[in-house]
């Protein structure tokens, strides 16, 4: 394996915290993130008779000076990386010229917001900090398994249970996607330069809901309307936020709900009665497309 250490040093490039920059130079941790996708093959199987081989295409967002990329590379029979900087895409093409004349990697320089993403079976990737929940959301969609690394905070607010001070938005829109564990706290001290934060690592395995909402896009939009008022019940949060969610006719959705639903806060709501409330604010609230 590759030293990160050493590759630093080749690339000539120190991280840069203003540019979200925090090379991951722990050997321990590194060998341990591809492992976390172990034993999904069987989790999806029972999902689907004929699921897409896990290792076949790996894809990682951030790829720094590629020591994930190394190890990635070990256990996948294809790996792609999209990394942004254009001084680090150079450097890793050069330091795996070998891997990319034999088919095996694929270097895509670019923002990982923009371009087009492969049709890969999973994604392991220490993603940029300030692009990690716009980049998780470009991600879940595909319905592949995740294993992402994430400021701690933002790990705790994605795997949080109703009922817990960190349970919002983005707990519910996450586990909408997939089932996610928090897999690994990660140091500081793991990274090259150190960030100001603790890391932990998220794995995610796509399913699907239990329960149906016809149109996602709003389903979401509604969930993220709904979080800007938690402190008001469900009631009076539907009546407020009608400007965000695009409700013509809020009121109507109070008139019909359940009437212990809408005396929740959203903190308490689970994924699926707010689900139930979505489908139910699309049959009379008369939303408008956005």
């Amino acid at each position: 394996m590759r030293d990160p250490d050493a590759l630093i040093a080749r690339a000539g490039i120190r991280g840069d915290p203003d540019q979200d920059q925090h090379f991951l130079v722990d050997d321990r941790v590194l060998d341990r993130l591809p492992t976390y996708l172990e034993g999904i093959d069987e989790t999806l199987r029972s999902q689907t008779p004929q699921p897409t081989p896990i290792f076949e295409h790996l894809l990682e967002v951030g790829g720094g000076t590629g020591a994930l990329t190394d190890r990635l590379l070990e256990v996948g029979e294809r790996v792609t990386v999209i990394e942004r900087d254009r001084r680090l895409a150079a450097f890793l093409r050069r330091e795996f010229a070998d891997d990319i004349e034999a088919g095996r990697l694929t270097v895509i320089e670019g923002d990982a917001l923009e371009v087009d993403l492969p049709a890969f079976s999973a994604s392991v990737s220490n993603l940029p900090y300030g692009v990690s929940s716009a980049v998780t959301f470009r991600l879940l969609p595909k319905n592949r398994p995740l294993v992402l690394m994430f400021q701690k905070e933002f790990a705790e607010r994605m795997v949080a249970e109703p009922g817990t001070p960190e349970y919002g938005r983005l707990s519910v829109s996450t586990q909408h996607f997939a089932d996610v564990d928090l897999v690994e706290t990660i140091p500081r001290e793991a990274f090259s330069p150190p960030p100001q934060v603790e890391s932990a690592v998220v794995r995610a395995i796509p399913r699907e809901p239990d329960y149906e909402v016809p149109d996602e896009e709003f389903f979401l939009r509604f969930v993220k309307a709904v979080f800007t008022q938690r402190r008001k019940t469900m009631r009076n949060a539907i009546r407020n936020t009608a400007h965000i969610s695009g409700l013509e006719t809020p009121d109507a959705v109070v008139e019909a709900a359940d009437e212990e639903l809408l005396s929740q806060r959203a903190g308490t709501v689970t994924p699926a009665e707010f689900a139930e409330l979505a489908v139910l604010a699309m049959d009379v609230g008369q939303p408008i497309e956005k």
